[in-house]
C-alpha cells in the first residue's frame, strides 16, 4: 500500500508542476516614454562611425588610393574586374586574401595554393567582406577597407584582430562554382 500512495503523490506532484509551469505569467517590457539613454547610444554610435570614416579617409589620402565607399561604409577599389561568373549568394567561392590592420600588421591570409572556400551567405565571414565579394566575379582582384562595425566590432576576434580595428583586405577571387 505505501508504494501505491507514493506513486499517486508523485504523479499528482508531476501533473501540478507541469500545469503551473505551462501558464507562467507574461511580463511586459516597460518602455519609459522618453528613454534618454537610447538617444545617447545612437549619438555615440554615430560619432564612432564618423571617427572611423575620417580615419579611413586620412589613410586613403596618405597612401594615394582612389577608393569608393558604399552606403554601408565599406571602402573598395577593384584593381582587376575579372571575366568569370559573378559572385552570388548561395554560390561556392574560392578566394585568396590577406587581412591587415592599417598599421600593416598581417592578421590572416590564405594564398592561391590554399584558398578560402565558402558558400556566400552561409559562411562565417565579416559582413563587410561578404558585401565586397558580392561586387566581384571570378578573376577579380580588389582591396577593401572594412570599418569595425562591418567586421569584428568593438571587441575584435579574440585572437589577432584587436577591438575597434579597421581592416584592410586584399582579395583575389579564384573560382566561383555555380
Amino acid at each position: 500500500m505505501p508504494m501505491k500512495s507514493y506513486r499517486k503523490n508523485f504523479l499528482l506532484l508531476f501533473i501540478l508542476t507541469f500545469a503551473l509551469s505551462c501558464n507562467a505569467p507574461v511580463q511586459e517590457e516597460v518602455q519609459p516614454a522618453n528613454n534618454p539613454y537610447k538617444q545617447l547610444f545612437i549619438e555615440a554610435n554615430r560619432y564612432t562611425r564618423d571617427r572611423h570614416r575620417q580615419h579611413i579617409m586620412a589613410f586613403t589620402e596618405r597612401v594615394g588610393w582612389d577608393m569608393n565607399e558604399t552606403s554601408t561604409g565599406l571602402w573598395y577599389m577593384i584593381t582587376d574586374e575579372g571575366k568569370g561568373p559573378p559572385v552570388l549568394n548561395d554560390k561556392m567561392v574560392h578566394y585568396s586574401y590577406e587581412t591587415r590592420l592599417l598599421t600593416g600588421k598581417i592578421c590572416y591570409a590564405a594564398d592561391t595554393t590554399n584558398p578560402e572556400k565558402i558558400v556566400i551567405g552561409k559562411g562565417e565571414i565579416e559582413s563587410g567582406l561578404k558585401e565586397g565579394l558580392l561586387m566581384l566575379r571570378e578573376g577579380s582582384k580588389a582591396t577593401f577597407i572594412i570599418p569595425p562595425y562591418l567586421a569584428h566590432g568593438n571587441f575584435g576576434d579574440g585572437n589577432k584582430i584587436p577591438g575597434s580595428s579597421v581592416l584592410l583586405v586584399d582579395v583575389y577571387v579564384q573560382k566561383v562554382i555555380r
